[in-house]
């Protein structure tokens, strides 16, 4: 597969998880807003644009209006929803042979709709209606791609984007809540309660957790549900492991050996994550840990970039 062809695949699929998952996150925080006081509500939105490494501008105030325009609407913030998903679109369209008409109708009709908002219509309705929308216009793409395209060499890169984008997100989101324990919320049970309910739900984990561990929300028990359950498809390990699926299959579709370094190196991010116990790691510090978990998903990318992206003239002419 040509090397631009592959970027364009993985970024698709990074940029539509990333609107994904930032729809999901501002659903969710404005849910919460109609039940927590000031205050917790103030650190609970800190706490977002922390997780999605986004800064409001200059002068602006930081209430749920400011933050939503800022990552869903503003054009001069690359991570916006809006720009995530004109981002995928514009790759999807430099593929367009390399994926299925159904997949560009949607992803194209689904643009356009988008673009037909701004924060003012959608703050005078429901906001809730409008980043449904964005969910499940994401959704219904990606089943799309699984029954549409062959799970053939690009639809593994398909995969990597999107598992990959997911790690690292759902390590952000627990790093900004694990990170700071003096900054947790002590006035009282119920604003506590709301914030793991929160976090939960911002990983679409809510009942998924509570089959396992019933209601009892505890913290050691969300982090251990978040980062290490191997079958809930929103943990870190879940999303590693089909990463790591998806790689060892480029490389058998490209005749590479299975020790190269980007495979090295989802190897060994997978095994930290398969043989960790998070009592060991909550001992260690979770946010140290996240913190690794963070570097190495990095690492992976750009071993992958160099590996099937960005590899030397000289050695694709040799190939």
């Amino acid at each position: 597969m040509l090397s631009r062809v592959a970027d364009s695949l993985l970024w698709m699929s990074r940029y539509l998880e990333r609107a994904e998952h930032s729809a999901r996150l501002l659903d969710v925080n404005l849910a919460l807003a109609l039940e927590q006081s000031a205050r917790p509500a103030e650190q609970r939105w800190g706490r977002l644009l922390d997780s999605l490494n986004t800064l409001l501008p200059v002068g602006a105030t930081c209430d749920p209006y400011n933050i939503t325009w800022r990552l869903t609407f503003d054009g001069k913030n690359p991570s916006s929803i809006i720009n995530c998903i004109s981002s995928a679109r514009e790759n999807a369209r430099q593929v367009r042979e390399q994926i299925s008409s159904e997949m560009w109708e949607q992803i194209n009709r689904f643009f356009l709709q988008v673009r037909q908002a701004n924060i003012d219509t959608i703050w005078k309705r429901q906001p809730h209606e409008f980043f449904r929308t964005i969910k499940e216009g994401i959704h219904f793409f990606q089943g799309l791609t699984d029954s549409t395209l062959g799970h053939g060499e690009g639809w593994q890169f398909i995969q990597v984007g999107r598992y990959l984008e997911r790690a690292m997100a759902t390590a952000a989101l627990l790093s900004v809540y694990y990170g700071k324990p003096d900054d947790a919320d002590t006035a009282g049970q119920t604003p506590e309660y709301l914030e793991w309910v929160g976090l939960l739900k911002s990983c679409t984990a809510f009942e998924a957790y509570c089959r396992v561990y019933t209601a009892d929300l505890r913290p050691d028990r969300i982090a251990e549900f978040l980062l290490l359950d191997p079958a809930f498809p929103h943990s870190v390990r879940f999303s590693v492991e089909m990463v790591q699926a998806a790689l060892r299959t480029i490389s058998d579709a490209t005749g590479r050996r299975p020790g190269d370094r980007v495979n090295r190196l989802a190897g060994r991010l997978e095994a930290t994550l398969r043989y960790g116990h998070i009592e060991e790691i909550m001992g260690g510090g979770l946010h140290d840990f996240l913190g690794d978990v963070a570097r190495q998903g990095i690492g992976v990318y750009d071993a992958l970039y160099e590996t099937y992206i960005a590899y030397p003239i000289d050695r694709a002419l040799t190939a």
